[in-house]
């Protein structure tokens, strides 16, 4: 296969990752606290083997997805009334679960109280405290309430204070689904998490903006696309034409 083919199939492969990170934000943009993600760009080169010096240059450039990084804007924050609702105005901050793999990080802040008296996420995920415990009340405690450093108590008493981490390094975090990250560095407690009792944030993600996007990338792809297949029809006629010459 020819440096033009390979060339344009490098960018198709890029182009389609990019799309896909493009749909995957189009569909959490309801999603609380979710992040929309990013696709970086840049050049694989190749150094052409030893001969005769090609013109233009002596590498060949291919295109590749190097990474995806998450915009790190809050998103707005939408008051529920609902006392279980729990916002973080701080951008860099998150909430800590207990999941079956494990505690995971989110901004998803929707709880409710379990039949067991545990505040736990729509999946039933348990909410840690500063000790990576979870927070326990019973099942019917009334007047909760969260104080904006994490301090929840009831009508009964206190009942425990959230812990709210922050990444030491921002970009070492891996998402498992619209809600949850796994972090894969350093994570340091928050003395003073800035929660919001009775909201939620709402994802960062711009529907109009996501749109346009993602057709600007569809174009991209298509016009790529004709590239490979003009490339293709090219080859198949210069080799029709040498098969015929020779019969």
């Amino acid at each position: 296969m020819e440096n033009a083919t390979t060339i344009a199939l490098s960018r198709l492969v890029a182009q389609q990752r990019a799309l896909d990170v493009t749909a995957t934000n189009i569909a959490n943009a309801a999603t609380p606290g979710f992040k929309a993600q990013r696709t970086l760009f840049s050049d694989w080169l190749q150094r052409e083997p030893s001969g005769a010096v090609p013109r233009g240059g002596q590498t060949v450039s291919f295109s590749t997805d190097r990474a995806t990084y998450r915009e790190r804007e809050a998103g707005t924050l939408r008051h529920t009334g609902n006392p279980l609702d729990i916002a973080l105005a701080d951008p860099d901050a998150w909430l800590t679960v207990q999941t079956a793999r494990g505690p995971r990080l989110t901004r998803a802040g929707h709880f409710q109280l379990s039949a067991a008296g545990g505040i736990v996420s729509e999946s039933g995920d348990a909410l840690l405290d500063t000790t990576g415990q979870p927070l326990q009340t019973t099942p019917s405690e009334t007047g909760i309430v969260v104080a904006g450093d994490g301090t929840v108590s009831s009508a009964t008493g206190r009942i425990g204070k959230i812990g709210v981490v922050k990444l030491t390094d921002p970009d070492k975090v891996t998402a498992e689904g619209g809600r949850l990250y796994a972090a894969t560095g350093a994570t340091a407690p928050l003395a003073n998490g800035q929660l919001v009792q009775g909201a939620l944030e709402d994802s960062n993600v711009q529907p109009i903006v996501e749109m346009n996007r993602m057709m600007n990338d569809l174009r991209e792809f298509q016009f790529t696309s004709e590239i490979v297949q003009g490339e293709n029809d090219r080859q198949n006629a210069a080799v029709d034409k040498i098969l015929k010459k020779g019969v």
